[in-house]
């Protein structure tokens, strides 16, 4: 089942690279028809994903608690792409009900859901681990394993009715491999990547017989993002395997265009792995 006119299923006629260093979808269809919720659409990572994936053709439908920043980004995405249709709403990811109310209103309204890429994101350390602050612990799990888990739940449904649904998380590097400052990062982090993996598992075992599976939950693994901002208040700051946040939007929209097979129960890596 196609999206609409331009698209192609991944898993069937699609025949990509990989998300990772395959080309980007040219403007002006490859996601044509698609319909793509992103939450924590206000922040630059979020707002570098609204561009691409409008340009792509997708409806996309935006999400954030900051209401300033989603509107900045909605309209920057609606001025980049003359008749694309991108759409914003103010959502409490913290609570069930309200990312729930979120997924049924965006299917009501636009008949399908393809893809939720979950942009929502924090960051909180200490000087090593004995200094350890268990708020930042608290504060962590609600911003990266709740919101997770809430918007995985309410849209599950609707991306394994889409025939080729995505659940795009994005993580670090240091999920893998966590250093002492970094405890309460890391194990959030992990906790929602092993969310997400099990997701992909339900997924999996949707699938019929010999067929790919009806969605595809998967994790791009970056470093750290960039933007320009960062690289113009530190010139002289490299940045080494950092992924710009351009990139990272890339990645995200050649992920339909992949097999869904291919990109089900991975973790794609946009940063060498340590």
């Amino acid at each position: 089942m196609a999206f609409g006119h331009g698209f192609r299923r991944g898993g069937e006629e699609s025949r990509m690279n990989s998300p990772i260093t395959g080309e980007t979808p040219r403007a002006g269809g490859a996601l044509e028809g698609a319909v793509i919720a992103v939450a924590g659409a206000g922040g630059p990572a979020g707002q570098a994903t609204l561009l691409r994936l409008a340009q792509a053709g997708a409806t996309v439908v935006a999400a954030d608690a900051d209401p300033a920043r989603l509107a900045e980004g909605v309209d920057a995405a609606r001025f980049a792409h003359g008749g694309a249709t991108v759409v914003g709403d103010t959502v409490d990811l913290l609570s069930l009900e309200s990312a729930r109310a979120w997924a049924e209103k965006t299917e009501r309204e636009f008949g399908r859901i393809d893809g939720l890429v979950h942009l929502v994101g924090g960051w909180r350390g200490s000087a090593g681990f004995a200094e350890t602050d268990l708020a930042d612990w608290d504060a962590l799990h609600d911003l990266l394993v709740r919101t997770v888990q809430h918007t995985s739940l309410a849209f599950h449904a609707p991306l394994a009715r889409s025939g080729n649904g995505r659940f795009v998380l994005v993580s670090a590097a240091g999920a893998s491999r966590p250093t002492a400052g970094n405890a309460a990062y890391a194990a959030a982090k992990a906790a929602a990547e092993a969310w997400t993996l099990a997701l992909a598992d339900a997924f999996r075992k949707a699938a019929e017989e010999d067929a790919p599976p009806p969605a595809a939950a998967t994790v791009l693994v970056v470093k750290a993002l960039v933007t320009d901002a960062m690289r113009a208040e530190k010139p002289n700051a490299r940045f080494a395997g950092f992924t710009d946040v351009t990139e990272l939007a890339d990645a995200v929209s050649r992920l339909w265009t992949t097999p869904t097979q291919e990109v089900n129960g991975n973790r794609l890596w946009l940063t060498p792995k340590p």
